[in-house]
């Protein structure tokens, strides 16, 4: 036990201390539409931008993601490119070509790297490609790049425009998410003689 401590005081603490410490110029409060046909990809997606403070909405496919978009007309989306019926880059073209949405920053996320899913995702106007597994830091750094570019700007709302009615999950269900499910690599301890 006394070897955990030692760790816990080189890296600052435990993680749960850390997550309160707020990221360096990365808006609060944004409203981020994440669509993926994994509920666990949502649920740890989810999880992770609620714990920095912004209200998210989930989509389980290209459908309801633009209702949703169109609806609730959130500062940021994480699109999954491969998705049951209509596919991410359809969603994007469909999101892009309408007003209501054309504006909103796009991130795209995809198991699969490859060269022709990045070009596509610029082709159709995305903002960004993100690749699965990801971890806090890869979904905080792509936040923070379009925030400094200007493109993410949390809009104000007004009284009327109301929060999600009822999360996909409970908070029981949310907080029983492990965060190891997605582990950064930088977050990883390895244990002093380097088996885990």
């Amino acid at each position: 036990m006394a070897g955990f401590d030692v760790f816990k005081r080189l890296f600052g603490g435990d993680p749960s201390e850390r997550r309160a410490v707020p990221r360096d110029g990365v808006p609060k409060g944004a409203w981020v539409l994440v669509v993926d046909d994994s509920a666990t990809i949502r649920a740890v997606l989810g999880k992770m931008l609620n714990q920095d403070g912004h209200v998210v909405f989930k989509a389980p496919d290209g459908e309801a993601a633009i209702e949703l978009a169109r609806k609730e007309r959130p500062d940021l989306i994480f699109l999954d490119i491969v998705l049951p019926g209509m596919n991410g880059f359809a969603v994007l073209r469909a999101l892009r070509r309408d007003p209501l949405t054309r504006d909103i920053p796009i991130v795209m996320i995809s198991g699969n790297l490859q060269a022709t899913e990045q070009f596509y995702v610029q082709r159709f106007g995305a903002d960004d490609f993100m690749k699965k597994p990801f971890g806090r830091g890869e979904v905080f750094a792509r936040i923070q790049h379009l925030t400094k570019t200007g493109r993410l700007v949390v809009r104000q709302r007004t009284a009327e425009e109301s929060l999600p009615a009822q999360p996909e999950h409970t908070e029981a269900e949310h907080a029983a998410i492990p965060d190891i499910a997605m582990p950064d690599p930088h977050d990883l301890i390895v244990p002093p003689n380097g088996h885990s």
